[in-house]
């Protein structure tokens, strides 16, 4: 077997990638998206009907022009999820505009119109993960929806504090960015990374303290460098990683062992988090103080950029 074969022996592969092609290509169980990844399908000539398709069914419905390039955005987003979802056995996986992150509210009603969207084009809402970035309002907003049966991933986590917050609001599944974390430490605290990538620590150790607590919501590691950091989290929930990656896996035959191993207790949980005690914790950790601000521009600046090159098709 090559290492992308017997990793998936422990680890459930999720590709993420916005383009069918490679999820055709590696037959993963779940897919993932994001702003960024949509927007760069959006400029794929073969993604070009959708938003033709969108754009007629915003006309059609005479949403308002001031809520038109909005709504034809979230379509696309829908059409290539829906298109996705075709082709994988699980679910996909489709973001919030991070603009909204910092309110509880609009994150609640975004998302519950994304899950009408994708339920109005056939898939039900059990095969769709709404993604919301997890800042405290973006974990509010996942308890609530979670109660209303729609799944949520909460991605751009970075602290202990956003994945104990997650745990505590039962969200069904958390994105540690494995990647963007070791970033921040080779440009910063390069000493740091001799002994071990604190992106892969930091997912371990997630790992570790929701399996000994009975926490049920699942972790997959996410933006991955290169093949040694998944290699290294074999035996997580889950693993979601890019097309490129996931092609130097299948081309490997370097042997996996499992090093992240199931645990569990039956000791009372800790006592949660007030909202007060999340920011601060938070606080306490600048690397993921700046990365989440970081990543939510960067998504923000990616929707942007889509509704510039959808207003064209006006």
């Amino acid at each position: 077997m090559n290492t992308f074969q017997s990793l998936s022996q422990l680890t459930t592969l999720v590709v993420d990638s916005g383009d069918i092609e490679s999820i055709v290509k590696y037959k993963p169980q779940d897919a993932t998206t994001n702003p960024s990844l949509i927007y760069k399908a959006a400029t794929m000539p073969a993604y070009e009907k959708f938003i033709h398709e969108a754009v007629s069914a915003c006309r059609s419905r005479k949403i308002p022009t001031d809520k038109m390039l909005s709504a034809v955005c979230d379509y696309v987003s829908v059409l290539v999820g829906k298109h996705i979802a075709e082709h994988v056995p699980g679910v996909v996986s489709t973001e919030v505009d991070a603009r909204l992150s910092y309110d509880k509210e609009a994150c609640i009603l975004k998302a519950r119109e994304l899950i009408a969207l994708y339920e109005e084009y056939g898939v039900s809402k059990d095969k769709v993960l709404i993604k919301l970035a997890a800042t405290w309002e973006g974990i509010q907003a996942a308890e609530q929806l979670e109660k209303e049966g729609i799944q949520c991933n909460l991605t751009l986590l970075f602290s202990f504090a956003q994945a104990k917050a997650c745990a505590e609001a039962s969200v069904t599944l958390i994105s540690p960015f494995v990647g963007r974390i070791s970033d921040w430490y080779k440009a910063r605290k390069p000493e740091v990374l001799e002994n071990e990538d604190p992106g892969v620590e930091s997912v371990r150790k997630i790992y570790s303290y929701y399996k000994s607590n009975g926490y049920k919501t699942i972790v997959m590691g996410a933006s991955f460098r290169n093949p040694e950091q998944v290699m290294a989290l074999a035996g997580c929930d889950k693993l979601t990683v890019s097309p490129v990656i996931l092609q130097q896996l299948q081309e490997s035959h370097q042997s996996v062992c499992r090093t992240l191993h199931f645990e569990s207790s039956l000791k009372a949980l800790p006592e949660r988090m007030s909202e007060s005690e999340f920011r601060w914790e938070h606080n306490l950790d600048p690397m993921a103080v700046e990365k989440l601000a970081e990543g939510i521009r960067l998504f923000a600046d990616d929707q942007q950029k889509m509704e510039q090159m959808i207003a064209t098709y006006f």
